[in-house]
Formats: C-alpha cells, sequence, structure tokens
C-alpha cells in the first residue's frame, strides 16, 4: 500500500522500545522546520493514552500530537492521529477512530480489526500530506515486535505508506543501548533495514567522548550512521501519558501544596500542568495515605477512564475517608470529570459502559451521575461563575477548556453553577458544574490553563502567605518557550545538514 502521489516530503521516528523519547524528537523536529519556513505537521497512525483532547470541531485526539501541533504552529486535528486507544482496563480499550468513538475492545479484536482500519489511515496520512510540506511521523513502540508485524499499521506500514525515510531512536538511561539499536535491526527484514537511514542515542548523561568508541563499533555493526546522541533535557513539555516524571514528584519549599488523588486510571492529568509552572505552586500526586503525610492546601479529584473502578480504588486505599475529612476541615476539594462524578450521591451504569450496574459516590455534592450511551466531547470558553467559599477567589476569571465524559450528572437539588461556559462550537450553554461550600466540581478539563495565577493567589490569600513576586508569563509563551528550548538542543546535538539531506533524498 504506497501513496502513488507525492507532496509532503516525509521523515519517520521509530524507537527501539516504548517510553524512548519518540514524542519529544518529533516535537523537536517540528518546530526546527516551522522555524527554518516550512508548513509542518505530525502524524501518528495509532496511539495509545488517557490523556486526550477535544478538536475545534468536537473530535477527539491523543495529546502527544496536540503538543506536536503546537511546536509546529499549527491547528491540532485528528487526522494528525487517526486511532486513540484509550484503556479501560487490563485488556480493554475504548478505540477512537478519526475522532468518534468507534468501539470498545480487547487486544484480540482489536487486532482483528486492525486491517479494517488501515484504510482510514490511510485517508488521514493523505489528507495532511497535500496540506503541507513536511510531514514528521511517529511510530509506536517498537518495530521489530516480530509476532505483531503481519497486522502492523503504525510502524514499517506506515514507512511504506507514506515513502519515510526512518531514523531510530533508542534510551541509553535504561542500559543496554547498543543491543537494542543492534538487535532492533537485526530483527527486521532486508527490506525494513533499507528504510533506516540512521540512528539517534536519547537521554544522554555524561562525557560524550566515552561513548565514542562504542558509537564507532555500533556503526561497524549496523552499518548506519549515529546522527546524534541527545541529552537527558530537562523541559516542561506534556508528556504522553501518566508515566511522566512529574507523577510523584514533590516540590520542597513550595508555598502552596496541592494534592492530586493519582487514580490508576488517571487520565487528562496535563490538567494541572498551568498550576505547577507558576513560582511557589507545589503539585504531589497521592496514591496511598502514606502519600498524604500532611494536609494539603487543596486537594483534586482529576480525571479517569474508569470512574467507578477507582472509586471503588479509593476505598480499598482508606483515601474516601480521607477526602471527607479534608473536607469537614474546610480545605477546599475540587473534582474534574471523573473526580467530579465521584463527589455525588451516585453513579449509574445501566448500559455497561464502565462496568455496570450502580455505586454510591463519596456524597459530599448532592448530584446523580447517570453513564449514556454517547460520549459528549466539545470545547467551551467563558468564566469562574460569582464563587463563594475558599476559592471565591476565582469568580470571574476566564476558562477555555473541552470536555470529553459518557457521565450526565444532575443536581438533586438546585445548587450554584461552578462556571459560565458555552459550547465554542454550537455557542449554547454547557454545564457549568456545580458548588457548595468549599467542595467544586465540573467537567471542564483545562480550566486552570488560563486561570492558574489567579488560583494561585486565592490559595496564598487563603493560607495568610504571599504569592512570589516574579513576573509570570503566560501559559500558552511559557509553552512556546520550552518548545524553542527543544529545538534548540536537537540543533546542537543532531546532525541537521545530514537529517535535510535524509528528508530530500527519501527512502532513496
Amino acid at each position: 500500500m504506497e501513496v502513488e502521489e507525492k507532496s509532503a516530503k516525509t521523515l519517520m521516528i521509530q524507537g527501539t522500545a516504548s517510553n524512548v523519547g519518540k514524542s519529544l524528537i518529533v516535537a523537536g523536529l517540528c518546530r526546527i522546520f516551522k522555524q527554518d519556513g516550512y508548513r509542518v505537521a505530525p502524524f501518528k497512525s495509532q496511539n495509545m493514552a488517557l490523556n486526550s483532547y477535544i478538536t475545534k470541531d468536537g473530535l477527539e485526539m491523543g495529546r502527544a500530537q496536540v503538543v506536536q501541533a503546537e511546536a509546529a504552529g499549527i491547528e491540532p486535528e485528528t487526522d494528525m492521529n487517526p486511532i486513540l486507544l484509550k484503556p479501560t482496563g487490563d485488556r480493554k480499550s475504548q478505540v477512537i477512530l478519526q475522532g468518534e468513538v468507534f468501539s470498545d475492545m480487547n487486544a484480540k479484536k482489536y487486532y482483528a480489526y486492525k486491517q479494517t482500519f488501515a484504510p482510514k489511515v490511510r485517508e488521514s496520512f493523505e489528507r495532511l500530506r497535500k496540506k503541507y510540506d513536511v510531514i514528521v511521523i511517529e511510530g509506536a513502540g517498537s518495530p521489530a515486535e516480530i509476532n505483531l508485524r503481519e497486522n502492523d499499521i503504525v510502524n514499517m506500514f506506515i514507512a511504506r505508506l507514506a515513502r519515510a525515510p526512518v531514523l531510530l531512536a533508542a534510551d541509553i538511561d535504561r542500559g543496554g543501548v547498543f543491543a537494542f539499536l543492534a538487535g532492533t535491526l537485526q530483527l527486521l527484514t532486508e527490506e525494513e533495514r533499507g528504510f533506516v537511514k540512521g540512528v539517534l542515542i536519547n537521554k544522554f548523561r555524561g562525557d560524550k567522548s566515552l561513548l565514542e568508541p562504542g558509537l564507532r563499533q555500533l556503526e561497524d555493526i549496523i552499518h548506519k550512521p549515529t546522527l546524534g546522541v541527545i541529552p537527558y533535557l530537562s523541559l516542561d513539555i506534556d508528556d504522553e501519558d501518566s508515566l511522566s516524571a512529574r507523577i510523584g514528584q514533590d516540590a520542597p519549599g513550595a508555598l502552596l501544596d496541592i494534592a492530586v488523588l493519582r487514580f490508576p486510571h488517571l487520565s487528562n492529568f496535563t490538567d494541572f500542568t498551568a498550576i505547577s509552572c507558576i513560582p511557589g505552586a507545589g503539585i504531589r500526586y497521592i496514591g496511598n495515605m502514606r502519600d498524604l503525610r500532611k494536609k494539603p492546601d487543596m486537594l483534586i479529584l482529576p480525571g479517569t477512564k474508569n470512574t467507578m473502578a477507582d472509586l471503588l480504588w479509593l476505598r480499598e486505599n482508606a483515601l474516601e475517608g480521607a477526602v471527607k475529612s479534608l473536607a469537614a476541615e474546610g480545605i477546599p476539594i475540587f473534582g474534574v470529570c471523573g473526580g467530579y462524578q465521584m463527589l455525588g450521591l451516585s453513579i449509574a451504569d445501566p448500559y455497561g459502559v464502565e462496568q455496570g450496574g450502580e455505586m454510591p459516590g463519596i456524597g459530599l455534592l448532592p448530584v446523580e451521575t447517570i453513564f449514556e450511551r454517547s460520549k459528549t466531547r466539545t470545547r467551551v470558553s467563558g468564566a469562574f461563575s460569582a464563587l463563594t467559599g475558599p476559592l471565591s477567589g476565582l469568580s470571574g476569571a476566564a476558562i477555555e477548556g473541552y470536555e470529553i465524559h459518557m457521565g450526565v450528572t444532575s443536581s438533586v437539588r438546585p445548587l450554584p453553577s461552578l462556571t459560565s461556559v458555552e459550547n465554542s462550537i454550537t455557542g449554547e450553554a454547557s454545564d457549568g458544574g456545580v458548588f457548595m461550600e468549599n467542595v467544586y466540581g465540573c467537567y471542564l478539563h483545562g480550566l486552570f490553563d488560563a486561570s492558574a495565577r489567579v488560583l494561585m493567589e486565592t490559595l496564598c490569600a487563603l493560607k495568610g502567605v504571599s504569592p512570589q513576586a516574579e513576573t509570570v508569563e503566560l501559559f500558552t509563551d511559557y509553552k512556546e518557550r520550552q518548545y524553542d528550548l527543544l529545538a534548540e538542543s536537537l540543533r546542537t546535538h543532531l546532525d541537521m545538514n545530514a537529517v535535510y539531506s535524509i528528508l530530500d533524498r527519501g527512502i532513496g
């Protein structure tokens, strides 16, 4: 399956394993090509992640390609990620196809459907390559999974489809980097090895001169050039999933201690990135009672892909009682999406969207949730309403976010609305969430992106401390600076002349 009409040039980053840094390398290359005057877009045919995003036309895609699109300076669209897999349990995922829910599938069923999805992948790619000068493609996992080769639609299948030269990236930080690279190439077919034009070593710490003898021996073995040794980068760029290094980290000396419950099916933890960028704001993730060793200034129940299972986990780990105790002490409790649902009186799943049945909620908000068959997907804009309680300082602060949820939540008695927002697509009023005393809940992801500084000032006033006086740049400007730093580092440590030569020659 090859695209006959050629327009955009293509370059693909594959990896020797998952989590070797492919996503950031693609983002960095997108930024470089943008800086050099090209219209560039990212592409990844299949992504597995619980961090997703709603586009301006109300469709769902993985956040990794959103980050890459931001680095490229373009609006994200689902053609950049035609298949998104959102795990709902250990062996089951919701399949999002070109932005729409297709079905829930176990691994065996999904693999049986892969070749059915292949034409949709091709459609998306062809639309992209007609609009851009360069497409930077990301693979998934490793191309050397020989047991999956027959139904591959994300690695060498895409390289063939796009006629894309491949750069193979490996993570030296996990050890065995030479074996990873040599072994991966050995397990490829001769045709597949022909697509690989060079290798990259990522996450290097130390003196590169000590690595040089190994690099020369590696090139003698694999007959491929090493195009760069990329150092371990300390940049604040959204990660693809909850394996992010920021989870589990404390912020010593921070003025504020904001605790986020670390659900097993935690999703969209990037909702809180903007807060962590504010000087003095500390975010830590709580997985058990031991982690909740001190009383936080605010507790957040984040989104989850399986609300009922994670509520049960909360109870099994004695954290439900801790949430209630903190609420009784007046600590601000904030639920987002699945966390909002948990704070209510009950959750019902009549159609088996998650696990079926009904269970009581934590009971801090007089609302009830029923899971429906269809998913709500929309972008919203507006502001926080006139709030009372400890977070009253957020009143009137601007909001721009999005909703992704299966549940419909209704109040059992009149409650004030947390926000006043409207659907950015239709202009109609949207569910704004509710609040009562010191407990707040809504469905809006990204609601703190524009209001993180106001939240910081509000919590500092509540605590009786003064916010740090540094001028705080807008979150959008902060992200732009991080993308520029990423591009600068790649330019320094990659042979960009060779990369451009490979891009121009193609697969040869």
